[in-house]
């Protein structure tokens, strides 16, 4: 289990890898690219490639982290893969209940599994669950979100690859925003962040700037540093209030 360098998280869990494109953010996915380095230096987990498969002997990883930490599950795949079986997401679900002091940020593209799954299940309260949506062809996945009883439910636009147009926030406590980065990183426009900023002002939910990626707010390409994490001249490093009772 190892530090991330993802802005909004602090570790990242993976209980199982590999996956298989679905939408447009699928395109160029950095996992399954990162993936195919560690096969080829021989890492045994992943001598398959970004094939999907569980990894058991990661199950107790978060047991032995006593300090309270918020863990990104599963950066490397899909917790609701088709794939995956439902005994297996009950152990992974079971680990989560006996570490209270953990936040568990879990996000799929695969919204209408997640769904079928806690249809008899009770979300642990220290699960944040959320739903990536690319452009808007994708927002039909907020409104499966919004069906699941989670305390905290959050949305990542990221890659941002095109406007998303009006978004009912209703139930959503948490947005992320990042342009693609990358060679072949298609281009975020400073308009669609705005509109979806402001929305997220109107309708009282945190925002988090995570990165413009390799086109910057002038729409020039450079590498990700040197475009930075400002929006509107500052950093938005925003987090939902988990003190906050929230109505599910």
């Amino acid at each position: 289990m190892k530090t991330t360098k993802i802005e909004w998280t602090e570790k990242v869990w993976n209980p199982s890898i590999g996956c298989n494109k679905i939408s447009a953010g699928c395109k160029f996915c950095y996992a399954e690219v990162f993936a195919r380095r560690l096969q080829a230096i021989g890492i045994k987990d992943y001598s398959e490639g970004f094939k999907f498969k569980i990894l058991p002997h990661r199950l107790n990883e978060p047991l032995k982290i006593k300090k309270p930490t918020k863990f990104f599950v599963n950066s490397m795949s899909d917790l609701f893969h088709e794939k995956m079986p439902f005994d297996y997401l009950d152990k992974i679900f079971e680990i989560i209940e006996k570490t209270p002091q953990h936040i568990y940020q879990i996000l799929t593209k695969r919204e209408e599994i997640m769904y079928k799954y806690f249809l008899k299940r009770i979300v642990p309260i220290n699960v944040w669950l959320g739903v990536t949506v690319e452009n808007s062809l994708y927002k039909h996945r907020i409104d499966i979100l919004q069906k699941v009883d989670a305390i905290i439910r959050f949305i990542s636009f990221e890659p941002l690859i095109g406007p998303i147009g009006k978004i009912d926030f209703s139930k959503i406590h948490w947005v992320i925003i990042g342009g693609e980065s990358g060679k072949r990183a298609r281009q975020i426009k400073k308009e669609w962040v705005q509109e979806i900023f402001e929305q997220c002002k109107e309708q009282n939910v945190a925002f988090f700037f995570k990165q413009w990626g390799t086109w910057g707010a002038d729409e020039i390409k450079r590498s990700k540093k040197e475009n930075g994490r400002l929006f509107l001249g500052k950093l938005w490093n925003e987090y939902p209030d988990v003190t906050i009772n929230y109505q599910v």
